[in-house]
């Protein structure tokens, strides 16, 4: 228990001639609610889909609630909860149906899996909701999809761009939800392009660009000097601002 939720040395993954994560380092401590944050394209989809073990890595090392990665694949699993990016999920199940196969599929027994199933459909307000997946929105998929990964009760939580396509209230009730399981001790490590939650959720955030670790720290760390959130990232991955005008604008 004394070793880090997550543990990335050099980590590195090319795609042709184009290195997509060029050198990561990252330490996440238990208990942590950790914001990975970067620009369309700066590697966070990629990192994260290594840490689940959904591609392998070129070079470097990752270790998960201890365990290296490759090689205690099965055992990791058992104890991370995945929102990816795109929600798969089996869409001509009804929802009930997908978490009591989620639950089965963490070796719980049937009963529990359905009744932690029907606990979960009534917390994310979809209890009423019969349709199959296919008929959900993209904001109750994510729902679905969140109340997936908590069936099992995880230890760490691993999340792609979780509140996109979540309306409001959804994406309140969801932050409430991720707090809640911080505040039990869970770990959660979150992609997101919505600095706003970030703000909100947070505890320490790192910035990667161009497959590169540009800083690391503190909310406060990262925002020395009083600026916001959105100035502190655009001045650390170098976006200028509109450097002309449109007349037509």
């Amino acid at each position: 228990m004394s070793s880090p939720a997550i543990l990335v040395r050099d980590l590195k993954k090319s795609y042709g001639s184009k290195a997509a994560v060029d050198g990561v380092d990252l330490e996440v401590a238990r208990g942590s609610f950790f914001g990975f944050l970067g620009a369309n394209g700066a590697g966070k989809s990629t990192t994260i889909r290594m840490l689940t073990g959904l591609i392998p890595a070129d070079s470097g090392s990752i270790e998960i609630l201890g365990l290296p990665l490759p090689g205690q694949e099965l055992e990791i699993k058992r104890h991370i909860g995945l929102v990816p990016d795109e929600s798969l999920l089996f869409d001509r199940l009804t929802g009930a149906e997908y978490l009591e196969f989620v639950g089965r599929m963490y070796s719980l027994d049937r009963p529990t899996a359905i009744a932690r199933g029907r606990d979960l459909l009534e917390l994310f307000e979809l209890q009423n909701d019969r349709k199959m997946i296919a008929e959900y929105s993209k904001g109750m998929r994510k729902r679905v999809a969140m109340a997936a990964s908590l069936i099992h009760h995880p230890e760490l939580f691993l999340m792609d761009e979780p509140f996109e396509g979540v309306d409001a209230v959804g994406a309140r009730l969801m932050k409430d939800i991720l707090l809640d399981q911080v505040r039990r001790g869970a770990t959660i490590f979150l992609t997101t392009h919505v600095l706003e939650v970030v703000e909100r959720l947070c505890d320490r955030v790192a910035i990667i660009d161009s497959g590169k670790i540009v800083t690391a720290g503190t909310l406060d760390e990262l925002r020395g000097g009083g600026e916001s959130l959105e100035d502190a990232f655009v001045r650390v991955v170098g976006a200028g601002q509109m450097r002309e005008r449109l007349d037509w604008l």
